[in-house]
């Protein structure tokens, strides 16, 4: 295919129609995507909570914590593609969105299958002793978190491929890929769950087991497309050598991000550390696995969902050479994200023990502290979402080292500063704990904005 066929495939109307409706055009299509896959993690929790326990809630709550942890930085690669691939379509440049694409994807495969695998596998053990699990949750994390790490090319092929899509204005195939990925995992979960015919019972273990094999298999779907050019990425008449000028640039972009990442989830690490250090701690662990990993997704799939239009309309039209559209789409997506974050913090505060107990969490001390939690996650979510959309705009912009600089601030340092010094004085109570997030969202809010209408991310280039 020529590169002018090739670039014809890109949707001009992101860099040329209604603002609105370009950043809605991308924005649904993840958000549902978003809520389809949050669906899919509610689903792991409801049979796993049924079956095992809150034990095994927590059990999959600490492990996926600690899988994103040594995930992301493979994610930052992508984060790298969505800033090249967004501003070569802004450009009509087909040529060299493929080329960044590709490059993403060779060195991900290198990195997923010589370093992730082998390391995860016997770093395991060591990674749920250090978060303070209590035994009975090791007991149950420890096969999780080892499936998902040996196995975690699947889903790092399709964040891969859902990011360059998007990136590139195409979301609605991401959308399929997750829809469809979701129901293979349902359906497997349900087998290796609950156990089916001659196949038995693998408790928390089948949870890991069904997610990596749907995301196999959509990854192998994804490839076969990929090389057959079907979609607006191609990569049939792309070269397999290292570029090594595209990979500086993938991690000259994507590194920030995803020490980011690194940053925000081993924070999120160390907040569990903190939990497991309160009294009755396997009861907070449930909680917060409950209340801030599966409920606040209800606000945390629209904001990383509007994150992700946010970033692919604001990088095509700085791309297009028009900036000033870009400073509105963010301004769009926050007005999208508010409303819902405010919808979601209501049912927080009017229905808290019913949405507990739809994941079987029903035990008096579990509840009680989910439903505290909620009610401070009712508040957080207004100062999540606009800081994640302002972090869109940034990012898709090219200026991914600030919100690595915020979110060493806002996430990491007064967050977990103001527990250490909290756990020096007296025995923490999970409301401490509760406090620390909501200050550290609204934190992260304030900066996330400012730095964003100091507008520096006007004059990045990307060569």
């Amino acid at each position: 295919m020529s590169a002018s066929a090739s670039a014809s495939k890109f949707d001009r109307s992101i860099v040329e129609g209604p603002i609105g409706s370009a950043v809605w055009k991308l924005a649904w299509p993840t958000v549902i995507q978003n809520v389809i896959g949050g669906l899919q993690g509610m689903i792991d929790h409801v049979m796993v909570g049924q079956l095992v326990g809150f034990t095994g809630n927590a059990a999959i709550g600490v492990a996926f914590q600690i899988f994103l942890v040594v995930i992301v930085f493979l994610g930052s690669l992508f984060t790298g593609m969505a800033v090249m691939v967004a501003r070569y379509a802004g450009a009509g440049d087909a040529v060299a969105v493929n080329r960044a694409a590709s490059q993403a994807l060779l060195i991900a495969i290198m990195l997923s299958v010589g370093v992730v695998a082998p390391v995860g596998y016997f770093a395991a053990p060591w990674l749920l002793g250090l978060v303070h699990a209590a035994p009975e949750v090791q007991a149950e994390a420890l096969p999780f978190l080892r499936i998902m790490l040996v196995f975690n090319f699947g889903m790092m092929m399709f964040y891969m491929v859902g990011s360059g899509l998007r990136a590139a204005g195409d979301a609605k195939t991401s959308l399929r890929l997750g829809a469809t990925m979701t129901a293979l995992n349902i359906a497997l979960n349900i087998v290796f769950i609950r156990g089916l015919g001659p196949i038995p019972s693998f408790g928390t273990a089948g949870a890991a087991m069904g997610t990596v094999i749907s995301g196999g298999v959509v990854a192998l779907h994804a490839l076969v497309q990929l090389f057959r050019g079907r979609w607006v990425l191609d990569f049939r008449h792309m070269s397999w050598r290292p570029d090594w000028h595209v990979i500086r640039t993938l991690f000259r972009f994507g590194l920030p991000a995803g020490m980011q990442g690194i940053a925000m989830n081993i924070a999120g690490v160390l907040i569990l550390r903190f939990v497991g250090s309160t009294a009755n701690s396997a009861a907070a662990q449930a909680a917060y696995a409950i209340g801030y990993t599966e409920l606040f997704s209800l606000v945390t799939w629209t904001s990383v969902g509007l994150m992700g239009a946010t970033s692919a309309v604001a990088g095509q039209n700085l791309g297009a050479g028009r900036p000033e559209r870009s400073g509105q789409a963010v301004q769009a997506a926050n007005r999208i994200g508010l409303a819902i974050a405010a919808l979601v913090g209501v049912l927080f505060l009017a229905i808290p023990t019913q949405l507990l107990a739809v994941f079987g969490m029903t035990q008096p001390d579990a509840v009680r502290i989910g439903v505290q939690l909620l009610a401070f996650l009712s508040v957080s979510g207004l100062f999540i979402t606009t800081a994640l959309t302002y972090t869109g705009g940034l990012q898709g912009t090219g200026d991914t080292k600030s919100p690595l600089y915020i979110s060493l601030i806002s996430q990491f340092a007064v967050p977990l500063g103001f527990l250490s010094v909290v756990q020096l004085t007296r025995p923490l109570v999970p409301s401490d704990i509760w406090l620390a997030i909501v200050t550290g969202h609204a934190l992260r809010c304030a900066l996330s904005v400012w730095r964003f209408r100091q507008g520096r991310w006007r004059t990045i280039a990307v060569n």
